[in-house]
């Protein structure tokens, strides 16, 4: 059995996807990776299929052990990485011997990284997903965050996507892809269902002011402290549907942008929406950090969006070139 172990299992890393799609319905949250783009990039890098499983690792502090011989590429926050003792730059894919070590260490800037392994993260899947859902304990490996001394099945290696003669590759993913933190993070956002609850004085200060990340955050959502946001009615709202990067205002008047592990449903006014290429930003958004928001149109999110995803095919197509 093909396998890595894990020597140091850090702060929290679990075993990630794309996420449960389709089931919402049930109450089941999306989760998977808190920035797809990431580890899609990573696993392209790996010679994996986007959907494989990878490693999602926050703060560091992660090391393990291969038995073979594999391809290995990350994205992500500023960590220092090594294969071995040589360092492995963020968007860079690498080749792994069997017995050697990779080392993640604490981040300069940001709070999380995506591994992908060549062949991918070998766990069960549980609703079409091998993401892990800490909240409900199902999905990844047994459920749960890494351990040190866990054995991790990998799948079946497939095609190398750098030449033998090569250890690290001398291409890369675009920076804003492969590293994402920023000391400085603005996050592009869309009107939200209610966003006419609230004057044209608190729209101001939610557009204008910054807000800072609160220790009391996590997968499922970071919360803000910064100016009061209330709306101008607070008559109590019928629950309806909540998605990664709404942005909700509870009635302490701190909002709460939520993240991939978010319930299906919420009762707080939604200010606003966070765009899907900017949740790889808000992804690594960690206790003391400042953060700030901009309107943009939803004409010009779906732009955004469909350029990457253009972008994004143009990538793995050059990718391939460079194996055939």
């Amino acid at each position: 059995m093909t396998q890595v172990t894990v020597l140091r299992a850090g702060f929290l890393t679990t075993v990630q996807d794309l996420g449960r799609t389709g089931f919402r319905q049930f109450g089941v949250s999306l989760g998977g990776a808190l920035d797809l783009c990431a580890l899609r990039v990573a696993n392209f890098l790996a010679g994996n299929e986007e959907s494989a499983a990878g490693l999602e690792i926050t703060f560091g502090g992660f090391q393990l052990r291969f038995t073979d011989e594999r391809i290995v590429a990350w994205c992500g926050g500023e960590f220092d990485v090594r294969v071995g003792s040589t360092s492995l730059p963020a968007g860079h894919a690498a080749r792994v011997r069997a017995g050697q070590e990779m080392k993640f260490d604490h981040p300069q800037t940001g709070c999380r990284c995506w591994l992908a392994v060549s062949g991918g993260i070998d766990v069960p899947l549980v609703l079409e997903s091998r993401s892990t859902d800490l909240r409900a304990s199902f999905g990844g490996f047994e459920g749960r965050a890494l351990r040190d001394g866990d054995a991790i099945r990998l799948g079946a290696r497939p095609g190398s996507p750098i030449p033998a003669t090569i250890e690290i590759s001398p291409w890369s993913a675009p920076k804003p892809w492969s590293q994402t933190a920023s000391a400085n993070p603005v996050l592009q956002v869309i009107r939200g269902a209610d966003w006419g609850r609230f004057n044209d004085v608190t729209i101001q200060r939610f557009t204008n002011e910054a807000f800072a990340v609160s220790p009391d955050s996590d997968r499922m959502g970071v919360r803000l402290a910064g100016p009061e946001l209330r709306p101008t009615n607070d008559a109590e709202l019928v629950s309806e549907a909540v998605a990664p990067g709404t942005i909700q205002v509870p009635p302490s008047g701190q909002p709460i942008l939520l993240l991939g592990d978010c319930q299906t449903i919420g009762g707080y006014p939604k200010i606003a929406h966070v765009i899907t290429v900017d949740l790889g930003i808000a992804a690594q958004l960690r206790a003391g950090d400042v953060v700030r928001f901009s309107e943009i149109s939803l004409a010009e999110a779906h732009r955004l969006l469909l350029q990457r995803e253009r972008e994004l095919e143009r990538f793995r197509i050059g990718l391939s070139l460079h194996d055939s």
